[in-house]
């Protein structure tokens, strides 16, 4: 059965020499969901859905070249023998990571230039974050990337997946930890999360929080179902690494934003 086995086809349409990968399509509509969402909310918070779109065009450009540019830097012995691919990003390797500092430092300089707070503009955002994460997640799929350690057909078949997921999962002779599908069912889970945190009137900057706190958890677990992690060292993997990192700096910078009285604004507030 397996050797008729043939994985999806990645590319999306072609026209003439011009070839569309899913990867792009999924991570587009992700994006476009994203702002949708953010405009909408946005208009309820009296922020003009012109900053979004602005925002857009500034982080998600910013983002894309973070995120190669972490994953190369920590691929360099491959990359160094290969510039001629550090570019394709169509092929897969862009790491999350490096796609949250790109858009977290433009969107921080963005909303400084424009005298609008970052807190407010990043709590509106939040959720339309989780949506590009989890869609995101989806183009790997197509890739057959990130995905974890060998399986059996069984252990997939138990998990209630259908046949086109399962099938997808076999890659060079074996099945593997749809990790993909665990992330991405993660940020789900986030998303009704920030949407029902939204009624909640939290302190200005703690939507933001919530999200970095509980993608980084989510990360750190199934990150360590990977069998295609960036090292930090022979035995740390520097997802887990980060994710650490910045669950540990959400809450310090949480309990010091309301020791400094500097969330006293709340989310519902005019």
């Amino acid at each position: 059965m397996e050797s008729n086995i043939q994985p999806l086809d990645k590319v999306f349409f072609e026209l003439g020499p011009l070839s569309i990968k899913w990867y792009g399509v999924l991570i587009g509509i992700g994006v476009l969901l994203g702002l949708w969402l953010a405009i909408r909310e946005g208009k309820r918070r009296g922020v003009h859905e012109e900053t979004f779109m602005d925002i857009v065009l500034i982080a998600v450009p910013s983002a894309i070249l973070g995120a190669r540019i972490y994953y190369v830097l920590f691929e360099f012995d491959y990359y160094s023998k290969h510039l001629n691919e550090i570019p394709q990003i169509w092929n897969g390797g862009l790491a999350i990571h490096g796609g949250l500092i790109g858009a977290f430092i433009a969107s921080y300089i963005f909303s400084k230039k424009k005298g609008i707070s970052f807190w407010k503009l990043a709590d509106i955002a939040a959720p339309s974050i989780l949506v590009g994460q989890m869609l995101g997640r989806w183009g790997n799929f197509m890739n057959q990337e990130a995905h974890g350690g060998e399986v059996t057909r069984s252990f997939l078949e138990g998990l209630h997946l259908p046949t086109w997921i399962i099938n997808q999962m076999y890659i060079d002779g074996a099945y593997y930890h749809p990790t993909f599908l665990y992330e991405s069912m993660w940020s789900l889970l986030g998303i009704i999360l920030l949407l029902s945190l939204r009624k909640v009137n939290l302190r200005r900057g703690e939507m933001f929080l919530t999200y970095l706190i509980w993608y980084s958890v989510g990360r750190y677990f199934i990150e360590g179902l990977r069998t295609d992690s960036l090292m930090l060292t022979d035995t740390i993997r520097m997802a887990q690494f980060i994710s650490v990192l910045i669950i540990v700096f959400a809450i310090i910078v949480l309990v010091y934003r309301r020791v400094k009285g500097l969330s006293n604004d709340r989310y519902l507030d005019a």
